[in-house]
């Protein structure tokens, strides 16, 4: 069963008080004491990030560990990753995150993983990457589509009510053809996909939603995906 949640924002980096989405994504592995890696590499393998990742989840019943392109733990990337249950990715610069990746074959690597049945998650740039396409803030001001990982159809576009810039230019740029189709995620709001299908949607908040974003007409039409609330 291939898995990856993707969350428009949230989680410990977000909403430190708020351990709801990551408890679901805990929940979805098939052991009691999952191990679960977090990549950092968007936010440069940022040392306050990272610690920020072992404060909240040595207080969850998991096995905790860190992925960094910077300081590798070992020569064989494929091993240490295809022995973890799950994979958490960070936030930050999508572009750098993807270029890295490649550059170090961590793209092919996370694909075997998620193919033999290993949990994809992240939030922001961790969920723009499992998608064909991305709206992004990688270039510096301003927003733009980016070509990302394909594991799943479509496009995505996170912090959704999180960011005044983003609902408008996703809409924007789906409506002109721009970008394909997809999912938008409030931040607090997650999309669960099992086998490339959207299983459905989750909140740590109650006002927090999915969306799906398509053309017609040369506009964008946009609907609420059932999302439910895990409080």
């Amino acid at each position: 069963m291939r898995q990856i949640i993707a969350m428009g924002g949230g989680g410990f980096s977000m909403e430190p008080e708020n351990p709801l989405l990551d408890l679901y994504i805990l929940g979805q592995a098939e052991i009691s004491t999952p191990k679960v890696c977090f990549v950092p590499t968007a936010s440069g393998d940022a040392e306050n990030y990272i610690s920020r990742f072992y404060n909240a989840f040595e207080n969850h019943d998991c096995n905790p560990s860190h992925l960094s392109l910077f300081r590798p733990p070992t020569r064989d990337l494929e091993d240490y990753v295809m022995d973890k249950d799950i994979i958490y990715v960070g936030g930050g610069n999508t572009k750098n995150l993807l270029a890295l990746w490649k550059e170090w074959g961590l793209d092919a690597i996370l694909r075997k993983a998620w193919q033999d049945g290993k949990i994809m998650a992240g939030v922001s740039a961790g969920s723009i990457c499992w998608f064909e396409e991305g709206v992004t803030d990688s270039f510096g001001s301003g927003l733009e589509p980016l070509k990302t990982l394909g594991f799943l159809k479509g496009s995505n576009c996170p912090h959704y009510d999180g960011e005044e810039e983003r609902r408008p230019a996703y809409q924007e740029f789906v409506g002109c053809g721009r970008i394909a189709a997809g999912y938008a995620a409030d931040d607090g709001a997650a999309l669960h996909y099992i086998d490339e299908q959207l299983y459905k949607a989750v909140s740590s908040r109650p006002e927090a939603k999915a969306y799906h974003v398509w053309e017609s007409g040369g506009k964008a039409q946009e609907e609420i995906v059932k999302t439910i609330f895990l409080g």
